[in-house]
C-alpha cells in the first residue's frame, strides 16, 4: 500500500531493521564488498534518508538507495512528471505524463517494485521554512536535489541547527559539483557559497540544457557519501569538491575552504533561511519557464470547487493530486495545498496577479 501524503508524513516504525543472521540474499554483492560487509548491510537498514527533490539527481539518488537496502527512503517533491523530464528522470515514464502524476507518488510506486524490503514515503510538498520541520523529521542524512540556491541555504540551517549531514549536488550541461557538509566538522554550505550567486548569472538548465550521464554521476557520487556516512565511515568522507566535465573529460578535487567562524549559519548559528528571512513567496523553476507561487496562511484548497469555479472560463485537467488550469496563454496547476506551478513567465509579478486572479489571494 503506497504511503502516499499531501503534504503530511509520520514516521512510526518507519524503519526495516536486519540483524546479522537475516540478510537477505539480494545484498549479498554488497555484503561482499569490504567497506560495507554484513555489519555495515545492517546499518543501512536501521537509516533514514530524506531526498529533497525527485528530478534528475532525485530519481538516481532513490534508485541507488532502495537497491542498497537503506531502511527508510522519503523522497519529497512538489512537482508533477512532464514528457520533457524524461530524458534524464530515470523513474519515470510516458504512462506517468498521462496520469499527472506527481513525481513522489510516480517515485513511490516505480521504487517499491524494486525493493519491498525498505519502507518508501512518497510525499507530495515543498520544502519551505514553515514545512521542513514536518518534512526531515526522523532522518539521519538529507540528500539534495533541488534546483535552487534559496532551497539549499534551507537545508543548510536545517542541517547545522540539527546536527543532520546533508550532501550537497548540482548539474548543468555535462558539468556537476557535489561535496558534503558534516555539521561542527565541516565547513557548511555558507561558508562554501556565502550567497547566492545573482539571477541570470549562472547557466541552468533552462539555458544551457543538461545530460543524462552527468546525472548520473553527480547522484552517485551523493550516494556513495552518503553510504559512508550511514556504514559509520565518516573518516573516509571526501574533504574535498569535486567537480566534473564529462563533455570536457575533465576530473578535479579542490579544497574546501577552512570553517569560517565567522559564517553567519555554522559560526553565528544564525538561520536566517529557516527562519523565513530570506525566503520567497515565488521560486523560479529550473528549465520550466514557470514560476512556484507558494500559499503563505497554509489553507487547503477544494479542487473540485476550484474546478466547477473555473470550468466555464478554462481548459481543464486532472485528478486528486493536482488541477492543470489553462487560460490567458498560461497554464496553472494547482496542488491540494495551495501551491500552484505558473508556467509560462518567469515574471514573479505576472505568476503572483495570475493566482490572485483564479485560484485566490
Amino acid at each position: 500500500m503506497l504511503a502516499f501524503r499531501l503534504g503530511e508524513t509520520v514516521m512510526k516504525n518507519f524503519k526495516c531493521n536486519l540483524n546479522l543472521t537475516e540478510i537477505p540474499h539480494r545484498y549479498s554483492r554488497q555484503v561482499l564488498f569490504a567497506g560495507i560487509g554484513a555489519e555495515g548491510q545492517v546499518a543501512l537498514s536501521a537509516s533514514s534518508v530524506a531526498l529533497v527533490g525527485c528530478g534528475a539527481l532525485g530519481t538516481f539518488q532513490a534508485s541507488i538507495l532502495v537497491r542498497a537496502g537503506v531502511g527508510a527512503v522519503r523522497v519529497i517533491d512538489r512537482d508533477f512528471v512532464e514528457e520533457s523530464n524524461l530524458q534524464r528522470q530515470i523513474l519515470f515514464d510516458e504512462q506517468d505524463v498521462r496520469e499527472l502524476l506527481p513525481k513522489a507518488v510516480a517515485a513511490e510506486r516505480k521504487l517499491r517494485q524494486v525493493n519491498s524490503l525498505v519502507n518508501v514515503e512518497g510525499i507530495v510538498a515543498d520544502v519551505n521554512p514553515s514545512t521542513i520541520d514536518r518534512l526531515l523529521s526522523g532522518v539521519d542524512l538529507i540528500l539534495d536535489a533541488t534546483d535552487n540556491f534559496e532551497a539549499r541555504f534551507l537545508l543548510n540551517d536545517y542541517s547545522v541547527k540539527h546536527g543532520i549531514p546533508w550532501v550537497y549536488g548540482a548539474c548543468v550541461g555535462a558539468e556537476g559539483l557535489t561535496f558534503s557538509i558534516l555539521p561542527g566538522e565541516k565547513p557548511c554550505l555558507r561558508c562554501v557559497f556565502e550567497s547566492a550567486p545573482a539571477a541570470g548569472v549562472s547557466p541552468t538548465c533552462d539555458t544551457a540544457g543538461v545530460i543524462g550521464p552527468v546525472v548520473g554521476c553527480v547522484a552517485s557520487l551523493q550516494v556513495s557519501e552518503a553510504l559512508k556516512i550511514l556504514t559509520g565511515h565518516r573518516d573516509l568522507v571526501n574533504r574535498r569538491i569535486t567537480r566534473i566535465d564529462l563533455w570536457g573529460n575533465q576530473w578535479a578535487c579542490v579544497d574546501l575552504p577552512p570553517r569560517n567562524e565567522d559564517c553567519p549559519c555554522c559560526g553565528r548559528r544564525e538561520f536566517n533561511y529557516l527562519e523565513g528571512a530570506a525566503g520567497s513567496e515565488a521560486t523560479t523553476l529550473c528549465g520550466r519557464n514557470s514560476i512556484q507561487i507558494n500559499r503563505r496562511d497554509g489553507t487547503p484548497l477544494d479542487l473540485a470547487a476550484l474546478a466547477s469555479r473555473l470550468a466555464p472560463i478554462a481548459k481543464l485537467e486532472g485528478n486528486r493530486f493536482l488541477l492543470k488550469i489553462t487560460l490567458e496563454g498560461y497554464q496553472l496547476t494547482v496542488f491540494p495545498d495551495g501551491r500552484a506551478v505558473v508556467t509560462g513567465t518567469t515574471d514573479p509579478g505576472v505568476a503572483k496577479s495570475l493566482y490572485a486572479r483564479y485560484v485566490g489571494a
